[in-house]
């Protein structure tokens, strides 16, 4: 394992950790707000401060970083089941199905992703629940992601639907739904993971672009891009240089999934 490996490995441990403990390591909700202490600087109470609510910066950035941490590798999970179905159905039957799912793919990759999000989430209600809005953009960044990624599984189920043991499978009497099932699928598991990481660091930023813009996690529950919003004047990140925390946060998490990510693909 090289260098920047281990030094990727331990900024996820640092960071999934923190905010693991996060109650533990700063025990004010991330909702509460300290009202005689308005844009407090850092201080041992507050470490990173307070917002322009009284609310503590260090409880709402660990607090958020679970809130993103959890939502991208759920919807990558959502985008990679939903393109296992379609990709591994499409390749396996090949036929009108196949044609179907290519021109669905390219319909949808042809539109801009972030647009398309922003179209659809426009539509739904805006003024929801803090958790109803972490279940619709969870379910938003899943079920519009799985284009992509269907499109690598179909590849792959394609070329293995005529392989050596899939051939093999046939000649011992396997026939039907346990083919794909139980000798397709396990073959494919490879391709699965890869575009399962691949989508996380993606949702990551799509999750932070879409709760800056209002359209993703809503207040008073703290994510990645709310928590940007703050960054919006650059004369307050003059007065107050520890509202870029966020910021920090977040390319290190991009920065060390992709380090990792790159090694992975060295290694396959």
């Amino acid at each position: 394992m090289s260098l920047a490996q281990r030094i990727a490995w331990l900024l996820i441990a640092v960071i999934v950790t923190a905010a693991a403990l996060a109650s533990w390591i700063v025990p004010a909700s991330y909702d509460r707000q300290f009202r005689d202490e308005i844009q407090a600087p850092p201080s041992k109470a507050h470490p990173l401060g307070t917002d322009e609510l009284g609310r503590d910066r260090l409880s709402r950035l660990l607090h958020g970083t679970q809130v993103s941490l959890l939502l991208a590798p759920a919807a990558a999970f959502l985008a990679t089941l939903l393109a296992a179905l379609a990709g591994t159905l499409a390749g396996w039957r090949g036929g009108w199905l196949d044609h179907a799912l290519e021109s669905v793919c390219d319909l949808t990759m042809s539109l801009p992703w972030m647009f398309l999000l922003l179209t659809v989430r426009a539509a739904l209600p805006l003024d929801v629940a803090p958790m109803t809005s972490v279940a619709i953009t969870f379910f938003l960044l899943g079920a519009l992601g799985w284009a992509g990624p269907a499109r690598v599984v179909r590849a792959g189920a394609r070329a293995l639907r005529d392989s050596d043991y899939m051939l093999m499978a046939r000649a011992q009497g396997y026939r039907g739904w346990r083919l794909p099932v139980w000798h397709l699928l396990p073959g494919l598991r490879p391709v699965l993971t890869a575009q399962f990481w691949t989508s996380v660091p993606l949702f990551i930023l799509a999750e932070a672009n879409l709760s800056l813009l209002g359209l993703g996690v809503v207040e008073p529950m703290p994510s990645w891009g709310g928590l940007l919003k703050e960054m919006e004047s650059l004369p307050a990140i003059g007065r107050n240089p520890w509202i870029l925390a966020p910021a920090v946060v977040l390319l290190m998490t991009l920065a060390s999934l992709y380090v990792l990510m790159g090694a992975k693909e060295e290694e396959a």
